[in-house]
């Protein structure tokens, strides 16, 4: 087939380049999953906008705007975009119109359809919804898993990629010393390595063109030299050299939990904001790869500075103060590195005194980490938000309404760029084990970004959220390029390519599941021992029962991919049965069977971990419920 397929790019850069090298592997797949070849020769020509003299269709671009424009007709044409990454966005969506499904990172979740490059045509110019698109590392992680998911990040329309800290070391170390798994041996894992596998990540980010966030954890306390490394607690003495710019927290300048990341400083210190800005020109000037830079402040709320300068102003101010001290420093440097700021825990409540004097230089960064997941953006009343900042005494806004108010005041004061970061595959995912009700929610938030005034969504998640199947990630990666997709078709189409023919049924099942396990109980949200809901844990494990015997008629059908999709299900189900039970005795208020059940359900994650490493987080599992959920496995009395 080569000699009769040619895929050239007219613009000579490494993206680029890449996209015609994939372009011609997926197109060559297709045909190989076909009998006959090409009665022809074909050239696709790929290159940017400027290489075919075609205009955006607003007329203009940023460098972080995404647009597409495909003319292909009978396997022959032009792929182009408006700049590198978009060429290879828009060779993933020819591929997708080819019939291509990539349902989760790895080669094992891959569809390639038997056909001919000669019977597709594909005509079309595209900008996505939103410009912010995209997943940032969390969880335990691999080097293989990260390296998937930015793989599958522009094959699913996604755009950026956010690699916290300066290293991402918790992340890796956490996998690698397979913490919470007694049945794996850990490894010896360094910062060395860490920044290691740091550097090759960033390389497969460069490769496709994404944009790539950084940082943002660590600014309180790197330029301190104490680093900012994991949310671990340290031991050592630090000297009063150093604890002298720490926050004055009832009359002790101290590290109040001992977390470095927690650290907040006392920001009227002209000193301290010295030095925060030294440290990322520092950083800026060493490191080039980063395209938007995190700036922010503590991991941690009501441990501000008690100082008599620092109550002067609420946290916002300083905030602001720094930021605006930032800009300048950066501008006389001659970096022109996109800043982003955040609206979490303190600085929800907007500065009183100061304002951002260079809009141009930041983007505002929404982090509702408070929100509830039981309901979504859509309908929801905004609260009219007027309740002061009290020093140390803050309370952190449950509902929708609630943190919406808090952004609507920040949009009066901020008219930059912004975008939401939001957490629907941190956690929250565990407690809707059928997945679907999180798939829905994630989709209605994306449907009304438009409408609470933000251009996209940077998820902040772990790389594998994708048993029972990656519906809700591909869900909103898919939304987040066209906010017109309707969620019935969306759906129909993930679990035929998933599954196969009983693709519907899969879906059936799990929408059964998401009801039935009651995510509003298992947050918490539903604190009493109801009867109703004792009953539908004691119904799971029927339907569980009944769906295996369509899940055993189907794990050695069809596609490989297809195959796979069917054998997680098959651990997904026995995970179901486990938490079920453990649910059951929840209800009854009977914590020595939850606490039985609880380490059963354990041992058998354990058990499995290789067989669904790629698509399930242990780690994050465990430290959901054990950490993140007491309302789930610990005892009101015991808590009291």
């Amino acid at each position: 087939m080569e000699k009769n397929l040619t895929v050239t790019s007219q613009s000579h850069n490494e993206v680029t380049v890449f996209a015609a090298e994939e372009l011609k592997r997926y197109l060559e797949l297709m045909q190989n999953n076909r009998t006959g070849g090409l009665e022809k020769a074909h050239l696709i020509k790929l290159g940017v906008f400027g290489d075919f003299d075609i205009k955006p269709i607003n007329g203009s671009t940023t460098a972080f705007d995404d647009e597409i424009f495909i003319d292909i007709d009978n396997g022959e044409g032009i792929i182009a975009g408006a700049n590198p990454r978009s060429v290879l966005l828009g060779v993933y969506r020819f591929l997708t119109e080819a019939g291509c499904r990539w349902v989760r990172p790895g080669a094992g979740g891959e569809i390639i359809p038997g056909r001919c490059i000669e019977d597709i045509s594909v005509r079309l110019q595209e900008r996505p919804s939103y410009r912010h698109r995209g997943i940032c590392i969390e969880g335990a992680v691999s080097l293989e898993n990260v390296t998937d998911t930015v793989d599958w990040l522009p094959k699913v329309g996604l755009n950026s990629y956010f690699i916290q800290f300066r290293e991402a070391y918790t992340f890796f170390e956490r996998w690698y010393n397979h913490t919470d798994n007694p049945e794996k041996q850990g490894e010896k894992f360094t910062i060395e390595k860490a920044r290691e596998l740091t550097k090759a990540l960033e390389a497969e980010i460069k490769k496709r063109g994404l944009i790539y966030h950084g940082v943002g954890h660590g600014w309180t306390c790197e330029p301190l030299g104490i680093p900012g490394v994991s949310w671990e607690k340290i031991q050592e003495d630090i000297s009063p050299e150093v604890t002298r710019y720490f926050a004055m927290v009832k009359g002790e300048r101290k590290m109040v939990d001992g977390i470095p990341l927690n650290l907040n400083l006392c920001y009227s210190n002209p000193e301290v904001q010295e030095m925060m800005v030294q440290s990322v020109l520092d950083y800026l000037k060493s490191d080039k790869n980063v395209d938007i830079l995190h700036f922010w402040l503590a991991d941690g709320y009501n441990n501000q500075c008690e100082c008599e300068n620092c109550k002067k102003h609420i946290p916002s101010d300083f905030y602001v103060q720094i930021l605006n001290k930032l800009d300048r420093v950066l501008t006389e440097n001659n970096i022109k590195t996109k800043i982003v700021f955040l609206l979490y825990y303190d600085l929800l409540w907007t500065p009183e005194e100061y304002h951002i004097e260079n809009p141009d230089r930041f983007i505002m960064m929404f982090a509702p980490i408070t929100r509830t997941y039981t309901h979504s953006f859509a309908g929801s009343t905004v609260s009219e938000n007027t309740v002061r900042h009290e020093r140390n005494d803050i309370k952190l806004p449950k509902t929708i309404g609630e943190n919406l108010g808090f952004l609507k005041n920040w949009k009066k004061e901020f008219k930059g760029d912004s975008f939401d970061f939001d957490y629907h595959f941190m956690w929250d995912h565990f407690y809707d084990p059928g997945s679907i009700y999180t798939a829905k929610t994630v989709y209605e938030d994306v449907l009304n970004l438009k409408e609470i005034g933000l251009d996209g969504l940077i998820s902040c998640q772990c790389q594998r959220a994708f048993l029972p199947t990656g519906f809700g990630v591909y869900t909103m990666a898919r939304t987040l390029w066209n906010d017109r997709l309707d969620f019935d078709k969306t759906a129909g189409d993930y679990f035929n390519s998933a599954f196969g023919e009983q693709g519907s049924q899969c879906f059936s099942y799990l929408l059964t599941l998401s009801e039935l396990f009651t995510p509003p109980y298992m947050r918490g949200e539903i604190p009493a021992a109801d009867e109703k809901i004792s009953n539908k844990y004691d119904s799971i494990h029927k339907v569980c029962e009944e769906f295996g015997l369509l899940i055993n008629q189907n794990r050695e059908k069809g596609h490989p991919s297809q195959r796979l999709s069917w054998q997680y299900l098959t651990f997904h189900m026995e995970i179901c049965i486990r938490m079920a039970e453990l649910l059951k005795y929840r209800t009854l208020n009977n914590f020595e069977m939850v606490e039985s059940a609880w380490k059963g359900l354990k041992k058998y994650i354990c058990s499995i971990e290789d067989q669904v490493q790629p698509v399930f987080d242990l780690y994050e599992f465990i430290q959901t419920f054990e950490i993140m959920n007491g309302f789930v496995l610990k005892d009101p009395e015991e808590r009291k």
